[in-house]
């Protein structure tokens, strides 16, 4: 009788990966975004969906230095468990991390830019950045495009919509500057970004189906300029809300952001209207509240994401 030898299962290529990479360049571009490029010659690999995706910085600690994560071992790069391992680590050799978003990858030049909003609260973050010089070292936690999931961390999804709104604070800018500058044609797009000065708007290379207002709050609270520009727009397209309006009851739950994550992301299978809200979480529900129970708007039409609330730092 023949014995036939076990199969092996091929294991799945984690959606992440951590890439060591290196500061080459650093861009004021107003009082309150820097731009920072990385370069990593593994960056070949890094996936190219940009729009929202969300990726983690990884700083070092107080010593400069950073906590084996697996980087150089393909083991550990294949069962993708760098959070496993950082978990494990003693607390006080976790090096601290936080939530950006892609604003350009370029996969020949193994560079990547990634915008940094400075709002001087002396996190981990904003301590780096100021004393970041070219050739300081640091990890990222991104997309790996040989992986068949490597669109994870990517929430818009507008489906076959094809009038677009985009809503957000500073924080949101880089994502929503990416999803702009990657629109198809055949599709309109409206965007409002509320910044902390007026000094903050930034150059786009916008395509001609694509418009964005640009709201300075100055000393006001965040959020306050998006709401009335966000009533104004849903008054002046009185046909749009019609169109996206629920057929149905729905239920709005109450979210309380000071202890649960505001975030829906639903997969858009509607064709018509799609909005994409992101931002300090009680800003986002407020316009939450606005479009799904004040206007009836389908909630599977719109994508909300707090991200960031407002005294509390986050990961």
């Amino acid at each position: 009788m023949t014995v036939l030898a076990p199969t092996r299962t091929e294991r799945p290529r984690p959606a992440y990966r951590p890439y060591r990479a290196a500061v080459d360049r650093i861009e004021r571009l107003s009082p309150h975004f820097t731009r920072v490029s990385f370069r990593c010659d593994d960056f070949t690999h890094f996936g190219t969906e940009c729009l929202d995706q969300r990726i983690k910085l990884l700083f070092p600690l107080a010593d400069g230095s950073f906590s084996d994560l697996g980087i150089d071992d393909e083991e550990a790069l294949a069962a993708g468990d760098w959070y496993e391992r950082w978990r494990a680590l003693p607390e006080h050799r976790r090096n601290p991390f936080r939530t950006y978003t892609v604003r350009a990858i370029d996969t020949d030049g193994c560079r990547l830019d990634v915008d940094f909003v400075m709002h001087g609260d002396g996190g981990p973050a904003a301590r780096w950045l100021l004393g970041a010089a070219p050739g300081d070292r640091i990890v990222v936690i991104g997309p790996d495009a040989r992986s068949e999931h490597r669109g994870v961390g990517i929430d818009w999804r507008p489906g076959e919509a094809r009038e677009l709104l985009l809503v957000g604070d500073e924080t949101a800018a880089p994502a929503i500057a990416s999803i702009l500058e990657s629109l198809p044609g055949g599709c309109r797009a409206r965007a409002f970004v509320e910044v902390p000065s007026a000094d903050d708007e930034l150059e786009l290379r916008l395509p001609a189906n694509a418009s964005v207002s640009w709201l300075p709050r100055g000393e006001a609270a965040t959020g306050t300029a998006l709401l009335p520009a966000v009533r104004r727009w849903l008054a002046e397209n009185p046909h749009v809300v019609a169109a996206a309006s629920a057929t149905a009851s729905q239920q709005l739950d109450e979210v309380d952001v000071d202890r649960d994550i505001l975030w829906e992301t639903p997969e858009g299978t509607h064709p018509g209207f799609y909005a994409w809200i992101a931002g300090e979480s009680a800003a986002v529900k407020t316009l939450r509240r606005l479009l799904v129970r004040d206007h009836g708007i389908d909630r599977s039409r719109v994508a909300f994401m707090g991200y960031w609330r407002l005294g509390r730092s986050e990961n």
